[in-house]
This record gives C-alpha cells, structure tokens and sequence, in this order.
C-alpha cells in the first residue's frame, strides 16, 4: 500500500563544510555572488521523528546577493537548478541516511559562489502499485503517445484542479513536422527492476532529443525555439519513486513522482528529471513536470506502450440508424424542426451576453444547403449586438444516441459560438439540475481551440466537466462536432477524435430526455472583450443528425 505523508516544516540544523567563488571568466562583466546562506528543513520532523516523516522531503531555501540562479547538488545522483532558490527534494534511499548538499550561486559572466551541508533525513517511502505499471513486474518501454491530443502541453503550476495543459496542448501528431519527429516521437524511455528490485530507467532518443527553447544554449542550439539537438545524457540512470509535494488533489494525481538521476530526461527536456505521475494504466501513462526555469508553469506529457504512438482505433458508434436530422435543403428555416428563440433572456440567460437574439433573416437564414447564425453590430432593443439562437424544444426530443453537427465557426474577438443540448424539463425545472451537454463551445478570443462541458448539480459553471482539444481552421473550414450518449457512457468527438469522455450513472440528469441548441453569442461570461473592429461573422451549419440503435 502507498505510504504518503502529510507534511509540515521544521528547521534542521546545518553544517557548512566550506564557501568558495569562481571568478576566472574572461567574456563579460563578472559579478560574484556574495552572502550566500542556505537553509533546510526536513518536512515532518518532530520531536519523536527528528529526521522527518518518512517521506524523504527537505525543502531548501538559497539566497546570495547577485545571484542569478541556484544550482542543488543533492549527493544522492540527483541535480536540479532553481531560479527562485527555493525548492523541495525527495531523499528516497529508505532507512536514516546523510547527504551531503552542495549548493552553486551563479551570477553575471559566470562567477558563482558555493556552500555545502550535510543533512540527515528518514525515508519510507513505496509505492508498489505504479512500480509494478512502470516496470511491468521486470521491464517496459515507453514512448510519446504522438496520435493522442495534448500530448504534449503546458498550464499553471499552483492552484488545485489545474491538472491539465490549458496555455498549450499539441494537436496529434502536431510535431511531426521538420525534424522534431525524429527526436521525438521515435524515444524509447524503459523502466526496468535490477537484481535488487530497483528501478533503472534507459534513455535511447535515437541520436537527438526535443529540447525546450530555454535549454538549447546549453546544448548547442541557438535559442531561436524548440531543437533537436544532442542532449548527451542518454543511457542506463538510476530511477526513484517519492510522494509527492505539489498539493493536486487526490483525484488528479497518483502522488507518486518519478525522479531520474543524472539529470536524464523522459524525452522533451524541461530542465527537471522529476515526474509526477497523475495517471498510469499498464498503457498509458500522463506526468507533469515543472520546468527547471519557471516554477509557476507545469509540462504534461502523455506516452503509451504503442511503438511509434500510433492512432488508436478509429472510434466506433453504438448508434447508427438515422432518427432526425436537419439538412438546411430548403430557403428557409423548418419551423417545424426549429423554434426561434428572442430577446436577451433577462441578463443575457445569465452569462452577461451582450446580444439580443431576433428572427430577423439578417441573423438566422437557410442558403446554399447551410443554415447560418449571424452575429452583427447593430442596435436593437437597448442591445448594441444582435444574433439567433433556436431550440428543438417541443419538437425534437429524445433520451441517448448520437448527435452529429457539420459546422463552420464564426471568427473575431467577442464570438461565441454554441452546439449544445439542454434537458426537456426546462425551464419548468431549473438549470443545472436538467443538465446540460456543451457539444461544442467556441471562444474568438481563444482561437486555438474548441471545448465541450457537461453541467449538472455540483458540477455547473465554473466547476463544470470540461474538455478540449487543439484547434486552427475552424472558422475557415467545416469540422464534425459529435457526442455519443449513453446511459453509462458521454463522449465528445471533433472529426471522430475523442476530447472527452464522462461516467455517465443513475445519479446524473443525463437519463431524460434533451433537446438541441444552435446559437451565436457576443460577450459575456465565456466570450469575454468584443473586438472593437467586429461588425458580423457566422456560423454555418451543414446538417444536424441523431442517431440511434
């Protein structure tokens, strides 16, 4: 069984062996370091515990005058450099032990200052579970999982439920292109147990390694953006679990961090060699890692067991007899598939929506086999936007199956764009407690990718389940936007990809029946800022259909 420990901070006293500087440099202004003063505490060390809690951890505190980074020498084969000069590391050689921790102060031209301690901290730290994943009992390979969205990403490093890439996350096989998939998606990253049952952790990148733009001064590169360049540090390391420290929720993370001596790497190099494992499967496994240089960003890598990561299996529809559907074949909306919806909702149906939603053909037409929703300037009714939304409600309502929309997105800051599903209970019943299926959400001011969401009573609004994926030509091209419902299972697909999949159960609204919504909004809550120069843009929907068993 795991043995994660709670963790608080007392100080532990240290012993300084020896300070020195460096400052035989001959290119630049040289400014040395001075004052430098180290600090440790071993976390959970109490009187009946002197030497910690048993999770290993020791949080370091460095500061020097002129310093510019902070390089940690653990004495336990592990290295890490901080900018901050703050950092916590995990001793994992189980048992009572001594280490001896040298700290560097690095200045200007190259001058650097450096401190050592010694100190004595307790480790009892296992995790059998994802050793036994990791390894396969004896050994296993991995390798980025290219065909799968965010595969590669980054996000923020603090705040609890941020464990998912949300500034960047690479569409499949995005970095295919140049030479990055041939020192990149070809890595082959193997976990193996010795004769000892201690894990050894083999690096083959194959001759180059994808290098974060921070780091490829440090190996040759020019520092432009992201490299291949020959990262060196290739091999047999050893490799440790520890708990983790990062605070996730429990739901978020395994709270196991993989820790790689020697400075190695699991194939994108950040300037860690810690991992922390937020989900492993004996074929998957999603880690995070916080970048050598920014403490406030964390790295997400997704890999699998599948040589190459090849496109997983096309995804296979439960339901594929046609019920419903709406082609836009005519000259004017079916008002018997269709209802306008008008006005503002009271408040923008909630979300400060800065449009007044009309019937008018200016805003809602059927041409060209399309419908399209147009939302443009123009005042009406104290309102400075006006656009369409309309409903299936009365008309079209129906319990599990697929839906599936054609549809080309509306561009410009403000838009708002919605393929979405609401339950039949409403409003007689109120919202979230009818729940409600984003098929798909589109922000302009976010035109980087598209989200679906669930929400439900306890998950609605800001805490709604949400899911996204990677997008670039939305507006300018026609795209699929599905979602496959079931009585235990809702998945949303964009172009038969899956970006998220819910447990659906009893428990939820999602057993009623749901009608379909179409509509463009301005502003508000998700829409954010209108661009100042926006004047019109539309969405255009080539076909609605559902289909069932």
């Amino acid at each position: 069984m795991k043995n994660i420990f709670k963790t608080s901070l007392a100080v532990l006293s240290l012993v300084f062996f020896s300070a020195c500087s460096n400052d035989d440099y001959d290119i630049g202004d040289i400014t040395t370091p001075s004052n430098l003063s180290v600090t440790a505490e071993v976390v959970g060390q109490t009187e009946e515990m002197p030497n910690g809690d048993g999770s290993g951890a020791v949080s370091f505190t460095a500061s020097a005058d002129n310093a510019m980074t902070y390089k940690f020498i653990y004495g336990d084969g592990f290295e890490e450099v901080s900018a901050s000069g703050e950092t916590t590391h995990s001793f994992n050689e189980n048992g009572v032990n001594d280490y001896t921790v040298t700290v560097v102060a690095s200045g200007t031209g190259g001058a650097s200052s450096n401190m050592t301690t010694t100190v004595t901290v307790f480790s009892d730290f296992s995790d059998p579970e994802t050793k036994e994943l990791l390894t396969g009992g004896s050994s296993k390979t991995w390798y980025v999982a290219a065909s799968q969205p965010a595969h590669l990403g980054v996000g923020p490093s603090s705040g609890e439920g941020f464990t998912a890439p949300i500034y960047y996350a690479a569409a499949p096989f995005e970095k295919a292109g140049a030479d990055v998939s041939s020192c990149f998606y070809t890595d082959e990253m193997t976990f193996s147990l010795n004769e000892n049952d201690n894990i050894v952790y083999n690096y083959n990148n194959n001759g180059l390694t994808f290098v974060n733009v921070a780091y490829t001064g440090d190996f040759g590169g020019d520092g432009s953006e992201d490299q291949c360049l020959d990262f060196g540090n290739t091999g047999d390391f050893s490799a440790s679990l520890s708990p983790s420290t990062s605070g996730l929720p429990e739901d978020a993370t395994t709270g196991t961090v993989i820790n790689i001596a020697g400075g190695g790497t699991m194939s994108y190099y950040v300037g860690s060699s810690s991992y922390e494992v937020l989900n492993i499967t004996p074929t998957t496994m999603d880690v995070r890692v916080i970048p050598g240089n920014d403490p406030a960003l964390a790295w997400y890598l997704k890999f699998t067991t599948s040589q190459g990561g090849e496109e997983e299996e096309e995804f296979e529809s439960q339901f594929n007899t046609e019920i419903w559907s709406d082609e836009f074949d005519g000259d004017a909306l079916n008002t018997d598939n269709w209802n306008y919806e008008t006005g503002n909702g009271s408040n923008g149906w909630g979300n400060n929506e800065a449009q007044y939603y009309t019937d008018a053909e200016d805003n809602v037409k059927v041409e060209n086999g399309n419908l399209v929703i147009t939302a443009k300037r123009e005042a009406e009714s104290g309102f400075d936007f006006t656009s369409a939304r309309i409903t299936t409600k009365d008309k079209f309502e129906f319990t599990f199956g697929r839906v599936e929309v054609r549809a080309k997105l509306p561009a410009g800051g403000g838009t708002w764009p919605a393929i979405w599903m609401l339950g039949a209970a409403f409003p007689e019943e109120s919202w979230p407690g009818v729940g409600e299926m984003d098929i798909m959400e589109f922000v302009g001011n976010d035109p980087d990718r598209i989200s679906s969401a669930l929400h439900f009573p306890g998950n609605s609004g800001g805490n709604a389940i949400v899911g996204d994926t990677e997008v670039s030509d939305v507006t300018s091209e026609f795209h699929i936007y599905e979602v496959e419902w079931t009585a235990e299972k809702i998945t949303f697909l964009m172009d038969g990809v899956p970006h998220l999949e819910f447990d659906n159960n009893d428990s939820t609204p999602f057993q009623e029946d749901f009608f379909i919504i179409l509509n463009v909004a301005m502003g508000g809550t998700l829409g954010g800022n209108i661009a100042d120069d926006f004047q019109e843009s539309s969405m255009e929907v080539d076909y609605v259909k559902v289909f069932q068993e």
